[in-house]
């Protein structure tokens, strides 16, 4: 049975009138809640309309890209999977899983096992019928021997089968209330079975979008899939992707109309933007944070006096100023973002602290070393003028940071788990564990400092199960301490999304979980006419 929420979305996206939401919210007992303001902001909802070429500019695409669901680095990648491909859960815009390719989840009383009722009308773009088989080899193509990125968050999977064509049951070494986030990951979309090496740049499987051209680092064409198991969706016929790696083209592209949407908006224009006629700009914030990975595997960064140092030059608040144009917020050298529910705010925002640093640097015996810091454009929006800025910074400490500029293509498989200490930008998890597991575990495939700190490992397994919601609040508090004080990455700033369009689109409620609403603006928007 379909929850308020669903039947709100349905109502909003106009595949409901008034009488049958109405009738579907009274059948669930919650009718005498509902306001008249409820009904009034539903009465002028936009109803979504079919038609068109949806053009989005985006950076984060290289030639070496691929459409392998376990190589995924990167936000052209992502988009492009996401847009062929579906979860079994996802994540809607109130941050709350619900159900995709599974029609039902359910777990046991210690939440060790997760059964997953899986829909029967979804056929995969090849013709073929979706069933658990499918489901199954899907996911365990990111278990065991596999270099996919995604390896580190299905480690707690102990064992995956069906009970039938269209039943799949997940058993977990220990209970996670979370588990549905965890399968909802971008990754661990489903393919057909038999899917190996270059099949997967055919880009089969049961998303929104059919695949009709695939240009590594340049161009991503999709056609509507006719046979969508979600009735209505996609609106827009067609759907392309470019890649624009550089800010100004990406800009220029919108306002010349070569785009419809375009994401990481230049933070030093963006006012400018929201001045334009035609053009809407959208101010979001998020979970998304920019670290500054050390690779505990090369020295000095095995010293967490040299890590300590680094992070006592970075000036936060001088940072979201410049970098970020005030468009974000202080981190405090963790992932969890304060929207995040067990954020811990009590541990004081670290300070631009000279002293501290050279203190630090000199017991590392590093008060004469020069550091590289290698960084991209790619990396995140204003990142060169970030590496520059925190030079200038150490500077005025008397530390000496040489910044090596290294080239956007292939960034990410040449520098970033390769180079010493470089710049990486991450989207933010729903959940503490998702991120912790995800980057900073042990076992994880994305651990980009590959750092390793067996008490904090402890505490994600056992945070993982606690039921008790103020213990559990106090382990992941202490685990933000932990990656703070001993971890590997400096991670100084959360930035909100920028994102501009044409104000010709239009949408439901955004999700602020990831980019481009949480990367399925393709699916979930349409054109006004």
């Amino acid at each position: 049975m379909k929850t308020i929420q669903e039947l709100e979305r349905l109502f909003d996206e106009g595949k409901l009138t008034r009488r049958e939401f109405i009738s579907r919210v009274s059948a669930l007992g919650a009718a005498v809640t509902l306001s008249p303001v409820l009904f009034a902001h539903h009465a002028k909802a936009a109803v979504p309309k079919k038609g068109g070429r949806l053009r989005i500019g985006a950076p984060g695409g290289a030639t070496a890209d691929n459409l392998d669901p376990s190589m995924l680095l990167a936000l052209i990648p992502f988009l492009c999977n996401q847009a062929l491909r579906s979860n079994l859960v996802e994540i809607d815009a109130d941050m709350k899983p619900i159900p995709e390719l599974a029609e039902s989840f359910e777990p046991s009383p210690d939440a060790t096992r997760w059964v997953f009722k899986l829909r029967r009308d979804v056929e995969f773009h090849n013709g073929k019928t979706m069933t658990a088989e499918d489901v199954i080899e899907s996911l365990n193509y990111h278990r065991g021997e596999t270099k996919s990125a995604a390896k580190g968050i299905m480690v707690p999977v102990k064992d995956i089968k069906s009970d039938g064509k269209y039943t799949v049951i997940i058993d977990l070494n220990e209970g996670n209330a979370d588990f549905p986030f965890i399968i909802s990951e971008y990754h661990l979309t489903i393919f057909p079975t038999g899917t190996k090496g270059k099949d997967f740049d055919l880009g089969i499987g049961t998303g929104p979008f059919k695949l009709k051209e695939f240009n590594p680092g340049v161009r991503f064409f999709a056609e509507r899939n006719p046979n969508y198991f979600r009735e209505g969706r996609p609106y827009f016929d067609e759907y392309e992707l470019l890649t624009i790696n550089d800010l100004n083209s990406r800009t220029n592209a919108l306002k010349s109309g070569q785009v419809d949407f375009i994401s990481r908006c230049d933070t030093k224009t963006f006012k400018l933007l929201k001045r334009l006629p035609g053009i809407v700009a959208a101010d979001i914030e998020s979970a998304r944070h920019f670290t500054f990975p050390m690779l505990t595997t090369i020295k000095p960064y095995d010293n967490n006096d040299a890590r300590l140092g680094l992070k006592y030059l970075f000036d936060r608040d001088q940072l979201i100023s410049h970098i970020l144009m005030g468009y974000g917020y202080a981190g405090n050298d963790h992932p969890i973002a304060r929207t995040n529910r067990y954020y811990a705010k009590e541990i004081p925002i670290r300070a631009y602290d000279p002293e501290k640093a050279k203190f630090h640097l000199k017991k590392a015996g590093l008060q004469n070393h020069t550091f590289k810091l290698f960084a991209a454009e790619v990396a995140f929006q204003g990142a060169m003028d970030a590496a520059v800025l925190i030079k200038e910074q150490a500077a005025k400490a008397g530390v000496k940071i040489d910044v090596v500029r290294e080239p956007d293509d292939g960034y990410w498989s040449n520098v970033w788990m390769k180079k010493g200490w470089c710049m990486s930008y991450w989207s933010g998890r729903p959940t503490e564990d998702w991120m912790f597991t995800s980057v900073y575990s042990a076992k994880a495939n994305w651990n980009e400092a590959l750092w390793k700190h067996p008490h904090f490992n402890e505490l994600l397994i056992k945070a993982r199960q606690e039921l008790y919601d103020a213990k559990r609040r106090e382990m992941y508090v202490e685990m933000q301490r932990i990656v703070r004080d001993e971890g590997a990455s400096v991670i100084p700033m959360f930035a909100n999304y920028l994102e501009a369009y044409s104000e010709k689109l239009d949408h439901g409620k955004v999700s602020s979980l990831w980019e481009l609403d949480g990367y399925r603006l393709a699916e979930r928007w349409w054109f006004k006419s």
